[in-house]
């Protein structure tokens, strides 16, 4: 066991540099937000302070920022929910065609996804002021859904394509419809898969900045608009930002928590298939 252990301790090291490089912006993000200004921007460090949540409390509730946070939530969902469920019947159905014309719409999807998001932000919002529908959600929803949509149909189809056969014929010879299929035979099987899905697709639409920045106005702003209008000279608009970016991070911190057992098993099954 000791050459395996001696083996470990390189990835170990590497994990732990890894880690410390991620999270020191997130630590000091958070220390920048519970110090004072004069501390927290104070040349060498002032590492021993008096902890104060006044940007916290001025940020969330004199500034009123969790009405963005709703905001974001109900893009998020409702994106979220579209974008899976269409995603996931059209990688089922593309994992079953062995064919040139849905590796041609694969690939087509693909180079859609490779779009730099400005070229299509401008398209969506001439469409979105001709209807009549800026600072709506539906403009919102449909942008990043469109968005997003190639790559929940590429990461679905990757856990499709790894179910046996064999099952679909299975299925088939005791008559299920295909819809029976996909949602009775299809779905549970690739469940980790699905949540692996869901993840990333909160993460886009969580976090999508341009199209907001573009679509919406005060009452559909989100959070990540209302954040990049603290960061001008004023140094306190630093720790009014630093709250706000700690208090966004923690909804997805909270459901990446309550959903490690599924991620990681769908994470371990696309790796293992891989």
């Amino acid at each position: 066991m000791r050459p395996s252990l001696m083996k470990q301790v390189p990835l170990f090291i590497v994990l732990l540099l890894f880690c410390i490089v991620n999270l020191t912006p997130v630590a000091w993000g958070f220390l920048t937000s519970i110090r004072q200004p004069v501390d927290a921007f104070a040349v060498p460090p002032k590492l021993i302070f008096e902890p104060t949540f006044q940007f916290h409390w001025e940020i969330w509730v004199d500034k009123g920022f969790w009405r963005f946070l709703i905001n974001t939530a109900i893009v998020s969902i409702f994106a979220v929910t579209i974008s899976v469920s269409i995603g996931s019947m059209a990688a089922y159905a593309l994992s079953r065609l062995q064919s040139k014309a849905a590796n041609g719409l694969l690939f087509s999807l693909l180079a859609m996804r490779t779009f730099p998001h400005i070229l299509l932000a401008i398209p969506f919002f001439v469409i979105a002021q001709a209807l009549d529908m800026i600072d709506t959600y539906p403009a919102m929803v449909m942008a990043i859904v469109a968005l997003n949509q190639p790559f929940t149909i590429w990461l679905m189809r990757s856990f499709f394509a790894e179910v046996p056969g064999e099952l679909y014929d299975s299925a088939v010879m005791d008559g299920c419809t295909p819809w029976q299929t996909f949602r009775r035979v299809a779905l549970p099987i690739v469940k980790p898969g699905l949540w692996v899905t869901v993840l990333f697709s909160l993460l886009l639409a969580y976090n999508e900045f341009l199209l907001a920045l573009v679509l919406t106005r005060q009452g559909t702003k989100t959070m990540p608009v209302a954040i990049a209008e603290y960061g001008a000279e004023d140094i306190t608009y630093w720790s009014l930002s630093a709250a706000a970016a700690i208090g966004i991070m923690l909804p997805i911190l909270i459901f990446m928590l309550f959903m490690q057992r599924h991620l990681v098993r769908g994470m371990a099954a696309g790796a293992v298939k891989g």
